[in-house]
């Protein structure tokens, strides 16, 4: 079924776009008289938050991306894997860098007394390690309920920074992409298989996935039903993409994003993989892992997952 924005941002206005995790509780609830903090709801709990935080240390890429486009400057980042439209922010030398994505520098975030801490997937497992140092809030996106959540997220940090205003403004603009995209994919009977590439072996997503987005957001039908909705995705075999035959072919090179060095396009489309509709019909797509491996689940970085899959598919 087609996503309408209209529907979500009733449910905004209603309850800030409640998560899987809460259902139709505020995200975020002002408290004291002069407003100069709020409670906010997020998968992990409740984080009371200031209002307006000068010095924020931002751990998930998809947020960083969101408050970059809002006006915000982060106190910290991960600078390692950070995505190269974000370099203005790598390049900051007043800007810390605390560790990576996957490792964060507890002691450079600590360092920098912190107001508040974005996180996602990638930290879960130190969320209490980092709400000892700062308030922490989980801001990672819901790969079965992707824009619901996406919204949310965006609409929350807008509350938090007081850029309401300008937070929806950019959601506009983004539904009138993904509702063209939508109407343009659901009348196009070719279907497509997304594989992440990693060292000779490819792993499948679909549906409700990590890479989910080109099938539940913009309506491009899978060529099969994957099982598999881990981060890691279905591991597949060379044979069975070739059985399943798709007509289109994205393909995300791993080892590009983690260590800088692209498989050879050779390996990639090897026998089996030539056999395919995607193949013979030159519609095998590689797309930029700094947006769809590193990144995701921000402003930047959903417009530009929208624009790339309707410029491929022209």
């Amino acid at each position: 079924m087609t996503i309408t924005y209209q529907a979500i941002k009733v449910l905004v206005a209603a309850c800030l776009l409640p998560s899987l995790f809460f259902c139709c509780q505020p995200a975020a609830t002002h408290t004291g008289e002069q407003q100069d903090s709020m409670i906010v709801t997020h998968k992990l709990g409740e984080t009371k938050v200031p209002v307006a935080p000068e010095r924020v240390v931002v751990l998930d890429i998809g947020a960083l991306e969101t408050l970059h486009e809002l006006g915000i400057k982060p106190t910290g980042v991960p600078k390692k894997f950070m995505p190269a439209y974000l370099s203005s922010i790598q390049d900051d030398a007043s800007v810390a860098d605390v560790g990576s994505v996957i490792e964060p520098d507890f002691e450079a975030i600590s360092a920098l007394n912190p107001q508040l801490i974005l996180m996602s997937t990638r930290q879960e497992r130190f969320y209490e390690e980092l709400h000892e140092i700062a308030p922490t809030v989980f801001v990672g996106t819901d790969n079965k309920d992707y824009i619901p959540s996406f919204v949310r997220n965006t609409q929350q940090l807008g509350e938090i920074f007081g850029r309401e205003k300008e937070a929806m403004q950019k959601l506009d603009s983004l539904e009138l992409s993904i509702a063209k995209a939508q109407k343009k994919f659901a009348a196009d009977p070719n279907k497509a298989l997304f594989l992440i590439y990693n060292n000779g072996r490819y792993s499948a997503f679909g549906k409700g996935s990590r890479f989910g987005f080109i099938h539940d957001v913009l309506q491009i039908k899978p060529v099969m039903e994957l099982k598999d909705e881990s981060v890691h995705g279905q591991r597949v075999s060379n044979e069975l993409i070739a059985e399943s035959n798709p007509d289109y072919l994205f393909i995300v090179d791993r080892n590009a994003a983690v260590v800088g060095q692209k498989a050879e396009k050779a390996d990639m489309e090897n026998a089996l993989i030539k056999q395919t509709n995607a193949f013979k019909n030159k519609k095998i797509f590689y797309l930029d892992p700094n947006v769809w491996f590193i990144s995701g689940g921000g402003l930047t970085s959903v417009n530009l997952m929208v624009n790339d899959i309707v410029k491929l598919l022209n």
